[in-house]
């Protein structure tokens, strides 16, 4: 049995090394897509209004059984 040089270990035997961490962070920051203003802009609203008419739509199906439980009760 031979004994590894440092080299030749896996980077998770070699210990936690900041410099390539940050390294790591910065080349997966280099990958993302950053939408524009006008995406961010449209899809926040889409987002707003598909929330807004869920909830109207919960909201009206539980005023709908209130009213359904005081008719049958």
């Amino acid at each position: 049995m031979t004994k590894k040089t440092e080299a030749e270990m896996p980077e998770a035997a070699n210990g936690f090394n900041i410099g390539n961490f940050y390294q790591g962070i910065k080349e997966e920051f280099e990958k993302v897509v950053w939408p524009s203003r006008q995406q961010l802009v449209s899809e926040s609203a889409a987002v707003l209004l598909m929330v807004t008419l869920s909830a109207s739509l919960i909201f009206l199906v539980d005023r709908f059984f209130i009213w359904a439980a005081d008719k049958v009760f």
